[in-house]
């Protein structure tokens, strides 16, 4: 529906689309006698700034009242023209007030919104000793404003989307032309054009759509809170996606190397970036392995514990009246518990919960007999090795589950199965043309200088060919 000119109807027209008793009409009227409204939605528009900016100039304009000659006097620098009534709705929701005034059919939407965001600061969950300390925050414009910050080059495109029925929210998909692969660029849009749902509060929702299989245990979609690392994501020519009230970018295609590897990795001696990135494998399969090889020991081939070690562990378990499968599973499911209140309960609590259960619990289970102490020290040393990769802790917790109930119905062949399983479904995972577990399956030899083992800047010239970037080469010139 269009703007008819008359001053009344379209604030009326205006008022029927957002009945709401927060949007706010304010009526004034020029030196010359034309009468004006500003309509705007309360709680997210600036006053202040719209008096100022919009208001006031209009008041003492004399000249004639066409759409650019009102344009000119308002000093606002974010200025545009629109003539369909849904549209301003929309703009009014999103907290850019709009102006009409009698005799024109356009309204003029002016970007006075009151911004509501907290202090960039160093994101918890991806803490580096070295590195950049920035952190995405909520605020969509902040966080491209930190991306442009590090990509200044007119390559670098950022096209807006709407998703969300209701809720409208914006989402950035940020890419480096040329560099990224066209088509799956168009493959992301098209997966977010065609969103159909109320709301979409985090950039978590989007992941599900984005995935090939949705209901995969694996990880289709990368995640950061760091504009450093999303920037170099882009730079190797993946597809980045920011969405407004959410500080975790996502980026596509994803591949599972990408959580062994950080941020500083690529500030330290290569040496030392290869060996945290083995001692995270190596912690991450400990977690998953350690309390179902116990169990499958105990429970089927006691031959596995060295003599010394059997004799120790026989003579923890002698009293125990659980089997081995349910003291572990038990265990287990203490120490999920308070990991779980640990996070929800209030900070001056969580940390003196997680101690007083750790120490007190531990200690008298071992004291009553309800549990041995090498099944404590397995699973809490499992429960630390899991948290070596924090971003795949919700799928590994999973597997670690998997394989101990494996291990204590068929012992080490469950798991060696279970395992095969694994390893095959990870080989045919795939999402956006990228195979989950390149460069290992299928073999690129090139893109293995910086998988687990990280060779010098200096021999990572070309970008990674599992990307299938158009502009292989990243540093130096061919």
């Amino acid at each position: 529906m269009k703007i008819s000119g008359s001053l009344e109807k379209d604030v009326a027209a205006l008022k029927k689309l957002l009945p709401a008793e927060d949007i706010l009409t304010f009526e004034f009227t020029s030196a010359k006698g034309v009468g004006f409204a500003a309509l705007f939605a309360d709680p997210i528009t600036d006053k202040e700034l719209l008096g100022e900016q919009v208001v006031r100039p209009l008041l003492r304009y004399e000249g004639e009242l066409f759409a650019e000659s009102v344009k000119k006097r308002i000093t606002s620098p974010e200025v545009r023209t629109e003539s369909d009534l849904e549209k301003l709705s929309e703009e009014i929701l999103a907290g850019n007030p709009v102006l009409l005034w009698e005799g024109m059919d356009e309204g003029i939407i002016t970007g006075t919104k009151k911004v509501f965001v907290r202090a960039i600061a160093e994101p918890s969950t991806d803490v580096a000793v070295k590195g950049p300390r920035e952190g995405f925050i909520e605020d969509i414009k902040i966080n491209t404003s930190l991306v442009r910050r590090r990509l200044k080059t007119p390559e670098l495109k950022i096209d807006f989307l709407n998703v969300g029925r209701r809720s409208q929210t914006y989402v950035a998909v940020c890419y480096l032309a040329g560099t990224s692969v066209q088509r799956t660029v168009d493959e992301v849009k098209k997966k977010l054009g065609a969103i159909d749902i109320d709301i979409v509060p985090d950039s978590s929702y989007l992941t599900h759509f984005l995935s090939a299989r949705p209901r995969s245990l694996l990880k289709q979609v990368g995640t950061t809170e760091k504009p450093d690392i999303f920037c170099a994501k882009i730079a190797e020519g993946r597809v980045g996606i920011l969405v407004d009230g959410s500080p975790i970018a996502l980026t596509a295609p994803y591949l599972l190397i990408e959580d062994f590897q950080s941020s500083e990795d690529y500030f330290v001696p290569s040496y030392r970036a290869t060996f945290t990135r083995l001692l995270r494998l190596l912690a991450l399969l400990v977690a998953i392995y350690l309390p179902a090889f116990y169990i499958a020991a105990q429970l089927f081939k006691l031959q596995l514990f060295p003599v010394k070690l059997l004799m120790t562990i026989s003579g923890s378990i002698r009293d125990i009246p659980l089997s081995p499968s349910l003291e572990m599973l038990l265990v287990l499911f203490v120490l999920e518990v308070l990991n779980e209140a640990s996070i929800r309960m209030p900070k001056y609590v969580g940390m003196a919960l997680s101690v007083v259960g750790a120490l007190v619990l531990g200690e008298t289970a071992v004291s009553a007999g309800f549990v041995s102490t090498p099944a404590i020290i397995i699973i809490a040393f499992s429960g630390i090795g899991l948290y070596a990769v924090p971003n795949l802790i919700e799928q590994t917790s999973v597997l670690r589950l998997v394989m101990l109930l494996v291990a204590g119905s068929v012992g080490t062949y469950g798991i060696i199965l279970a395992t095969a399983f694994v390893l095959f479904y990870l080989v045919t995972a795939e999402n956006l043309g990228a195979p989950a577990l390149a460069p290992f399956a299928p073999l690129v030899g090139r893109d293995l200088k910086d998988s687990l083992v990280k060779y010098e800047l200096g021999s990572l010239g070309l970008r990674p060919r599992t990307l299938k970037s158009k502009n292989k080469r990243r540093l130096g010139h061919d």
